[in-house]
């Protein structure tokens, strides 16, 4: 069912400088010192491009750029179709993961076919935004990430066959990823890759606001320039990886409530023993230790702090004898963020889904620290510490053709920008 194809990618030269200093992280986890600091290092930085801040139209100062960067030698196109094998290695909490996936074009499919899933609600305005530099450089510089399942575990040892040789590039980022690619050019391994896909879906992890906005692109230009199927714009960049990879880390999104009128922390914990049982904790330390150990035993908890006290909210019953939560698709119900939202945030503080987009009253953080800070510093009422999602409940949730509240998964770590671009005829 998923469509894949080898593509000849747009990357850096050897003129641009060295390759650490021309990626960043995604566009939307980058603030406006960090942006600085990418170009104050090399002017060259695809910062430039992926988060354009300069000229009356930013977004066409990024098509001139682009193509200025194409007529110096900046960047090329690759002579020959491939495959890009790309691998991250990471530590986190003393242990070491690594996974490795490949990126190649994927057929634009709409949600309704179910060949690619979502898993998440998306915003409007990034879409828009992703548009706009879409529109004006007719690329893609950061790859959609994308999960498969692979039962019989044939993609990853052909990508192992593909990926045998030294990488044509490594480094280590400063985060202290380490990022490694590799290119396979071998027309009869990509026809292989191609194959292993013809009955597969496709499981969005991380990029979802991209790859709706590639669907747009792609029905602008059949609408403006007549564009036809099988065209470049057909496609988009994406980063593939076999579902069961042990390398895979989420980490949770927290929320931090403010601007609440007359809020009242007595009054919503009192509220809350209707469905939960609360247990002290000392600090932010012990709810976290505490979180970990309603997570391995598969209840739904959460921590709590108002700025006085630290709380463990944990469920007194299945989630299927909650009212409320009977309302939500089997897939959805049994998700920690779907308890936390639907029984505490829309049922007891009146935070309905459309201020959740609006984030008027809610805002999310992946710091449990910048949360509890929040707390303390009175720009916040209080917070929950969540638990990760897990990979299998992701899955359940596309396959059911179900969507999670926005921000409820954070796929560790980012894949990196830069390294392999996509530019469409």
């Amino acid at each position: 069912m998923a469509e894949i194809k080898p593509f000849c990618a747009l990357r850096f030269t050897e003129k641009a400088g060295l390759i650490q200093e021309l990626c960043c992280p995604p566009y939307d986890i980058i603030n406006e010192e960090q942006r600085q600091q990418f170009l104050k290092t090399n002017p060259n930085n695809v910062i430039r491009l992926e988060l354009p801040k300069d000229g009356k139209n930013p977004y066409e100062t990024a098509g001139e750029t682009l193509k200025q960067w194409i007529d110096e030698g900046v960047v090329a196109v690759d002579g020959a179709e491939a495959i890009y094998i790309y691998e991250e290695a990471f530590t986190v909490s003393g242990k070491t993961y690594a996974f490795k996936g490949f990126i190649s074009r994927v057929k634009l499919e709409e949600f309704s076919k179910g060949i690619v899933l979502p898993h998440e609600q998306t915003l409007s305005k990034a879409k828009t935004d992703r548009f706009n530099l879409m529109c004006t450089t007719s690329s893609n510089f950061s790859q959609i990430y994308s999960l498969y399942i692979d039962e019989l575990g044939e993609t990853p040892k052909l990508l192992d066959e593909m990926s045998k040789s030294e990488p044509i590039s490594e480094f280590c980022d400063a985060d202290g990823v380490t990022h490694r690619l590799w290119i396979c050019t071998d027309v009869a391994k990509c026809r292989e890759l191609s194959r292993q896909f013809a009955d597969r879906k496709l499981y969005i992890a991380d990029g979802h606001h991209r790859y709706e906005t590639g669907i747009n692109y792609r029905n602008h230009m059949r609408e403006t320039v007549g564009a036809k199927e099988g065209d470049d714009c057909d496609y988009i960049m994406m980063m593939l990886v076999d579902m069961q990879n042990d390398g895979l880390v989420v980490f949770p999104t927290h929320r931090i409530i403010k601007d609440i009128n007359n809020f009242d922390s007595a009054s919503l914990i009192e509220k809350c023993l209707n469905y939960f049982e609360l247990e002290s904790c000392r600090d932010q330390n012990d709810v976290a230790e505490k979180l970990k150990f309603k997570y391995n035993q598969g209840k739904k908890a959460f921590g709590y702090f108002d700025g006085k006290e630290y709380k463990l909210l944990t469920l007194k019953m299945n989630t299927d004898g909650v009212p409320q939560l009977k309302e939500l698709d089997p897939s959805l119900r049994t998700l920690d963020v779907s308890v936390l939202h639907t029984l505490i945030l829309e049922n007891l503080l009146g935070i309905d889904k459309e201020n959740m987009a609006n984030q008027i009253n809610l805002k999310y953080t992946r710091d449990a620290q910048e949360a509890v800070d929040s707390v303390n510093n009175g720009s916040a009422n209080c917070c929950f510490i969540i638990n990760p999602t897990r990979i299998s409940e992701i899955a359940d949730v596309a396959a059911a053709g179900e969507k999670m509240p926005q921000k409820s998964t954070y796929f560790y770590p980012k894949l990196i920008t830069g390294l392999v671009m996509n530019k469409m005829n």
